[in-house]
C-alpha cells in the first residue's frame, strides 16, 4: 500500500510531461485523478493502521541497505494531512495558473512533489527518508522558479543553496552513523540507547549533523534564509512550501530523529534535547519579530511559519507527553491554518492585484469570505480559543508545567502577544478601514480560488471545535504520543 500511495504521484507525473502544454482538459482529469486515488489509499491505511494492521514495502537498496516504505501512526499523521491539503491545493492551482505558461510542467513538478513527500512520510529507515528529502528539494525547485523572472532565479538559486548545503550536512551525519552503528530503521523509542554510554561525543556530533540538515528545510534560525526569499513564487507553491510539504519535511525529519533513531531518553542524556528547544525558542520569538516589519503580505507570512513551525520542534525537545503532544498536532493545525492564509494571499492578488499589507484597506467588503477565512486563519495562529491554534499551545504549555520548563510559558507568550501585533493590524484593515477605491461592491475571488479556500478555513475551525472527537488529528496524535513514551 504505501507503494501505491507513492506511484499514484509518480505515474501521474510521468504521464503529464508526456502529454507536454497539449489536452490540457486530460491533464487536469490526471491530477485531480491522482489526487483522490491517492486521498483513498491513504484512507485505507489509516482504518489500517488504527486496527494495528502493518504496511511495510522493504526492496534491497545497496548491500546491507534497503529502500523501506512503511505507514505507522507517525507517518500517517503527515501523510493524511498531504493527502487531503494536496487534493484542495490542486484544485486551487489550477483555477490560479488559468492562462499561465508552462502548467505541464508546474505540475509535473508538482506531482513529483506529492511523491517526494509520501516517501518523507512513509520512510522506514534514514536512508529512504535522504532519498526523498532530495528529492522534494529537486522537485521544488521549478515551482519556486516557474515565473522565470530575475527575482525568482535569485530566489531559486538561494532555494538550492540552502537545500542542497542542508543535504549533504544531513548525508554526513546519516554516513557517520551507519558506520558507528550500522543501517538505522525507524523504531519507536530509538535504536541508539545502548551506544549512549560507549559513544557520547561521536552521537551528539551526528545528532547536531542531522538536525542541522534538516533544519534547513525546518527553518530553524539562521537556517531560514531561503524560505522569505521564495515567496516570490506562485500562491499554490508558497502554500505547498509552508502548509504541506519543505518546512513539514524537515520538522518530521527532526520529530524522526529524536523519536525513532536517537529516542528521548538519549537526547535528553546527550543535553541534545535542550539545545533543541532554545533553538526552536529563538525561532519562534525571532520569526515573530521579523514578520512585524514585514509590509509584503507573503513575507509577513513566510515570516510566521519560521516562527510556528518550530513549536514542532519545540514540543519534540521538551521530552514530556503532554508537550509531544502539543508539538506533533500543530504539525496538522498549523498546515491547515496556513494553507488557508496562503490561498487567501493568492485570491486578493489575482482579482484585485493586492500584495502589499497598506493595500488591504477595506478589502472585507469586497471580498467577505476570502476575509472572513483569513481572519480565522489569523486568529487561530495568534491562539484565540477554540480554534486549532490554541490547543497546539495549550498543550505546549502544560507540557512544559510538568516538564519544570516554566521559561517556555514565557516563550509562548511572548509569541501569542508578537502574533497579535502583526496580525491584528491586517485584519482591522481589512474589516474597519475604508477601500482606498471608490468602488467598494462585492467583488469575490473565483469559486476555483475561492472554494478550496473555503474547505481550508472551516477545517480550520473544524480542528479545533471538534478536538475532543475520537477522528480528530488531537485524539490520533494523543494515541501516538502513548505508544511513544509506553514502557
Amino acid at each position: 500500500m504505501p507503494l501505491w500511495v507513492l506511484l499514484s504521484s509518480l505515474l501521474a507525473a510521468a504521464v503529464i510531461f508526456a502529454l507536454g502544454e497539449g489536452r490540457p482538459r486530460l491533464r487536469i482529469g490526471i491530477n485531480l485523478a491522482a489526487a483522490l486515488i491517492k486521498l483513498v489509499l491513504v484512507g485505507i491505511m489509516l482504518l489500517g493502521v488504527r486496527a494495528g494492521h502493518e504496511f511495510i514495502v522493504r526492496l534491497p537498496l545497496m548491500p546491507g541497505i534497503d529502500l523501506v516504505l512503511q505507514a505507522d501512526a507517525l507517518s500517517m499523521l503527515f501523510i493524511s494531512l498531504s493527502a487531503l491539503l494536496w487534493l484542495a491545493t490542486t484544485i486551487y492551482a489550477i483555477a490560479y495558473l488559468e492562462d499561465s505558461p508552462n502548467r505541464a510542467r508546474f505540475f509535473g513538478f508538482f506531482s513529483l512533489c506529492v511523491a517526494a513527500t509520501m516517501g518523507i512520510a512513509t520512510a522506514g529507515n534514514l536512508f529512504t527518508f535522504f532519498i526523498f528529502y532530495e528529492m522534494l528539494t529537486l522537485a521544488t525547485w521549478p515551482l519556486v522558479i516557474h515565473r522565470g523572472t530575475q527575482q525568482a532565479m535569485r530566489a531559486g538559486r538561494g532555494y538550492l543553496c540552502y537545500t542542497l548545503g542542508g543535504g549533504a550536512v544531513l548525508l554526513l551525519g546519516i554516513v557517520l552513523l551507519h558506520g558507528l552503528a550500522g543501517p538505522q530503521d525507524f523504531v519507536a523509542g530509538g535504536t541508539l540507547v545502548e551506544r549512549g554510554e560507549s559513544h557520547p561525543l561521536v552521537l551528539t556530533l551526528i545528532f547536531a549533523l542531522l538536525i542541522t540538515g534538516m533544519g534547513v528545510k525546518a527553518a530553524l534560525a539562521p537556517l531560514h534564509g531561503w524560505l522569505p526569499t521564495a515567496m516570490v513564487a506562485p500562491a499554490p507553491v508558497s502554500a505547498l512550501l509552508h502548509a504541506v510539504a519543505v518546512v513539514k519535511a524537515g520538522a518530521f525529519g527532526i520529530v524522526r530523529v529524536v523519536y525513532d533513531v536517537y529516542g528521548i531518553e538519549l537526547t535528553q542524556a546527550l543535553g541534545m534535547a535542550e539545545v533543541l528547544a532554545i533553538a526552536a525558542s529563538v525561532t519562534i520569538i525571532y520569526g515573530s519579530l521579523r514578520a512585524i516589519w514585514q509590509t509584503d503580505l507573503k513575507r509577513r507570512l513566510a515570516y510566521s511559519t519560521v516562527s510556528q513551525v518550530s513549536y514542532i520542534a519545540l514540543g519534540v525537545a521538551l521530552a514530556n507527553p503532554l508537550a509531544s503532544i502539543g508539538g506533533l498536532v500543530h504539525l496538522v493545525h498549523q498546515g491547515l491554518m496556513k494553507i488557508t492564509l496562503f490561498f487567501c494571499a493568492g485570491c486578493y492578488a489575482e482579482t484585485h492585484g493586492i500584495h502589499s499589507i497598506d493595500e488591504l484597506d477595506g478589502i472585507g467588503r469586497r471580498m467577505p469570505w476570502t476575509t472572513a477565512m483569513f481572519t480565522l486563519g489569523a486568529l487561530g495562529m495568534i491562539g484565540l480559543p477554540p480554534l486549532a491554534g490554541f490547543i497546539s499551545k495549550w498543550y505546549l504549555g502544560l507540557g512544559a508545567v510538568a516538564a519544570g520548563q516554566l521559561w517556555v510559558i514565557g516563550v509562548l507568550l511572548a509569541s501569542t502577544v508578537l502574533n497579535a501585533i502583526y496580525f491584528l493590524p491586517i485584519l482591522h484593515r481589512a474589516w474597519f478601514r475604508p477601500p482606498k477605491q471608490a468602488d467598494d461592491s462585492l467583488a469575490e475571488a473565483p469559486v476555483g480560488l475561492l472554494g478550496p479556500t473555503l474547505f481550508a478555513g472551516f477545517a480550520a475551525l473544524a480542528v479545533g471545535l471538534f478536538a475532543g472527537s475520537g477522528w480528530s488529528p488531537l485524539a490520533w496524535v494523543e494515541l501516538l504520543v502513548q505508544r511513544e513514551y509506553s514502557p
